[in-house]
């Protein structure tokens, strides 16, 4: 009898100790308050950064570029992207250099459209950012990158690319993690149970993002216990030879 004290007086402890205080095993801990806070459509684009790697394409049109103007851009032009430097600029044919850090891709695009028409006629610029990616974390099924084949991306494509959540993730406040130029980081918190409190802006992710999914208090726990009870498990396994053989002596 006092040996079921004892084990249940462990297990109760243990439950203690993995439900209350910081858990080593939970990242992006903070003792500030994370709001659930709406973000607005505008603040979800993204924004050109250093060493970004961009697409950028000069479209001819008959009669307008000529096909020695239109060989010496393409020449030029790494078919990887063009990198942007430490200082925010690209080096483009014709034109030199030019700043794109803190622009959208329709934005970068505009301005490099507008330098190419002092040089030709009617020139049509197209840009992209080639790194576009979020990384997801915590408790879905497939962690790792999740490259945007598209400018946006909503949470739950995310989370469908890596295989869903798990039977441990706290739906009610999934993590992100977010990068802009001017602003520096930012972390938001979305509930994903609770249709009220979404929005569409809230939902979308911007290259770069980090898409935490935490684990719930029951996987804590069942973490903690692994660790306190594989002394346990150890000696258990020394013991059972000898209480075998004493047990069949007598």
């Amino acid at each position: 009898m006092k040996i079921i004290y004892y084990i249940i007086a462990v297990f109760f402890v243990i439950f203690i100790h993995g439900c209350t205080g910081r858990s080593q095993y939970q990242l992006l801990q903070t003792e500030k308050a994370v709001e659930k806070k709406r973000v607005s459509a505008a603040s979800i684009e993204y924004k050109i950064l250093p060493q970004d790697r961009l697409r950028i394409l000069l479209y001819k049109d008959p009669g307008q570029i000529s096909a020695e103007v239109m060989q010496k851009f393409t020449e030029n032009i790494n078919p990887e992207g063009v990198l942007v430097n430490a200082t925010g600029y690209v080096k483009l044919p014709l034109i030199g250099k030019v700043k794109v850090v803190g622009l959208t891709q329709t934005q970068a695009a505009n301005r490099i459209e507008a330098l190419y028409r002092k040089e030709l006629t009617d020139p049509s610029v197209y840009v992209e950012i080639m790194n576009k990616r979020v990384y997801v974390l915590g408790e879905v099924n497939k962690q790792g990158v999740v490259k945007l084949d598209k400018e946006k991306m909503t949470l739950f494509e995310a989370i469908a690319f890596s295989g869903g959540l798990t039977d441990d993730a706290v739906r009610n406040s999934v993590v992100i993690v977010s990068h802009d130029a001017q602003k520096g980081m930012s972390i938001r918190k979305v509930d994903l149970t609770n249709y009220d409190t979404m929005n569409y802006a809230s939902l979308m992710l911007r290259p770069n993002d980090i898409v935490y999914v935490q684990p719930d208090e029951w996987k804590k726990f069942k973490v903690a216990s692994d660790n306190y009870t594989s002394p346990f498990k150890t000696l258990t396994a020394i013991a059972a030879p000898f209480v075998t053989l004493k047990y069949l002596s007598e």
